[in-house]
Order: structure tokens, then sequence, then C-alpha cells
């Protein structure tokens, strides 16, 4: 004797409604799936300019300092004036570099690190045109 003779007939497959809440469900979930892939993409995009300028900023900063201080110290134009290293106007993304006497010491008490200036020490800036991104850094003789 057949064990499942006592039972109504199963069912075997899926029924209609199943198959229409399934694609109801598949349709609602899809556009807010695809906006989010989308919106990740636009971060992913944002992320990538930021890292090619501050690899760009890097690799000028690495050139002015690879130059001998005597050069560097010869263009040196104030920390508001560019000088020699930097783009040429016009330029996308323009690299500036600010070249400028430094005062590591504070030897004439005023705060100020652009006054009473130290005779071996010089203070770099590259910013890109137009933005906020920049890097600095001290240079010794």
């Amino acid at each position: 004797m057949n064990r499942y003779s006592n039972f109504p007939h199963r069912q075997s497959g899926i029924s209609y409604a199943e198959v229409l809440a399934t694609v109801v469900l598949i349709a609602i979930t899809v556009i807010p799936v695809t906006e989010a892939i989308r919106g990740s993409m636009n971060v992913a995009e944002v992320g990538s300019h930021a890292t090619v300028n501050h690899y760009r900023l890097m690799a000028r900063m690495e050139e002015v300092l690879a130059d001998p201080f005597s050069t560097v110290s010869a263009q040196a134009a104030g920390k508001i004036s560019p000088s020699a290293y930097s783009d040429t106007p016009g330029t996308p993304n323009r690299r500036i570099v600010y070249i400028s006497a430094y005062d590591g010491d504070n030897a004439d008490s005023d705060n100020n690190p652009f006054t009473g200036t130290d005779s071996d020490l010089l203070w770099l800036r590259v910013e890109i045109e137009g933005s906020v991104d920049s890097v600095q850094a001290l240079r010794t003789r």
C-alpha cells in the first residue's frame, strides 16, 4: 500500500499567483538597486579624480624637492607669488608652486613663520588652482 494514498494529490510546480508575486517583487527592487549602483559609480569617479590630483601634487613636490637647495631657493617668490615650478597659466588643473623662506625657530618672537626667516629653511606648497587640494613641505639645506 502506498503511504501517500490517504493524502490529497500534492501540487507540483508553482502557481500563477506565485510567479506574479515574484515578478512584482523583482520589479520593485530593481530600481533602488540600480540607483544605488549608479550612486556608487559616481563616488568612484569623484574618488578617482581626487586620487589623480593627489598624485599630480605629490609628483610636482618630489620634482621640487629633488632639485638642489640653491636652485629651489633661487625660485623663492614668497608665500603668495607662484614660482617658476608652477604649470603655465591656462593649463587644466594647473599646479601652482609657492616657495618662501621660513622662520622655523621663531627667533623674532612674532609667531609669524614668514618673517625673520632662517637662511637654510624653505616652505613649499603645491596646490591645484581653484581647488582645496594642496601639499606642503619644509626643505632644509
